[in-house]
């Protein structure tokens, strides 16, 4: 765990309980690189002043983290691997689907998520997702991928871009 991931004593027993059933359903369903993203959605909760994780059951909380980050990466696109629709997630962890999706919305509001949404994308997602390339340049919004190579080593020094797409291109060719 990073330094950046670090959760707060308080929180410790709770983020604990919670990753153990998020641990278990991806073991069944998902996979690491899911695994991860989840445990970032949970890590973030568990670091709010004051954590919502504080109120509610675990299981409850596990279930909304595995499907908002399933809602924001399609897992539910049966021509996604992984995939698993809401119902399995909601019955998995025992839980109403209503209660599920409304603690899911929740986490959604509460971290700014939606489909596409860059910081929550997969990591083996991020070079197909539009929305990471979309840059605004002298108040017009363009593909940065189909801007000059200067221009795509400077949105990449400065942190707007996962790579150089340019130079990623070229080198599997």
């Amino acid at each position: 765990m990073s330094s950046s991931e670090k959760i707060p004593k308080a929180m410790a027993e709770k983020y604990s309980a919670i990753s153990a059933l998020i641990d278990a359903f991806c073991a069944h369903h998902l996979n690491e690189e899911y695994r991860k993203m989840i445990h970032r959605i949970l890590g973030t909760l568990a670091r709010k002043r004051p954590s919502p994780l504080l109120r509610g059951k675990e299981n409850v909380w596990a279930a909304a983290c595995v499907h908002a980050a399933g809602h924001v990466n399609f897992l539910n696109d049966a021509t996604q691997t992984p995939h698993c629709n809401p119902k399995s997630i909601f019955e998995f962890f025992g839980i109403a689907e209503s209660t599920g999706q409304n603690k899911s919305k929740e986490i959604r509001d509460l971290l700014k998520m939606s489909p596409l949404s860059p910081e929550w994308v997969l990591p083996s997602r991020l070079a197909d997702n539009p929305m990471v390339w979309m840059l605004q340049v002298n108040g017009v919004v363009i593909d940065i991928r189909h801007a000059p190579l200067e221009l795509q080593r400077l949105a990449f020094a400065k942190g707007l871009i996962p790579f150089i797409p340019a130079e990623r291109s070229s080198e599997t060719i």
